[in-house]
């Protein structure tokens, strides 16, 4: 088992049980163990203002919404994130192509890439964020 997440606090917003499952076991084989999952806009914003959150990962399409506000958000408090979607790439938000895409189905490999770029992030972002060498 990998422990290229341990401690790490990571959202899933993901309207699909099954795909939802296949997340959280492949998550806790990298070691993560603080999993937060929402399957509506609406829980994931609440959990992002009520959780401290490492890094998500988004499905685009949630049953007919699509989770762009929570990638606003996301990018308002620093999190790296990627999105999630079966329908080939993130859709129309141009501002969004720096981030990466995992295409469903699955493949464990691009799986584990993905969240060693997020981990990679999260490691930048906090040693930008807790500096603890002042600047003067």
């Amino acid at each position: 088992m990998s422990r290229l997440l341990a401690g790490c606090r990571i959202l899933i917003v993901e309207d699909e049980m099954l795909v939802l499952r296949g997340v959280e076991i492949a998550l806790e084989e990298l070691g993560c163990d603080s999993i937060h999952v929402a399957a509506n806009v609406a829980d994931a914003l609440t959990l992002l203002a009520q959780n401290a959150i490492d890094a998500a990962l988004l499905d685009v399409n949630l049953g007919g919404e699509n989770s762009y506000s929570v990638a606003d958000a996301l990018v308002h408090a620093g999190i790296p994130f990627a999105f999630s979607t079966g329908y080939g790439d993130h859709g129309d938000r141009q501002d969004f192509d720096d981030r990466p895409v995992l295409r469903k189905p699955y493949v464990r490999a691009t799986f584990t890439a993905v969240f060693e770029q997020l981990a990679q992030t999260m490691r930048l972002t906090t040693e930008v964020k807790y500096d603890p060498v002042e600047r003067g």
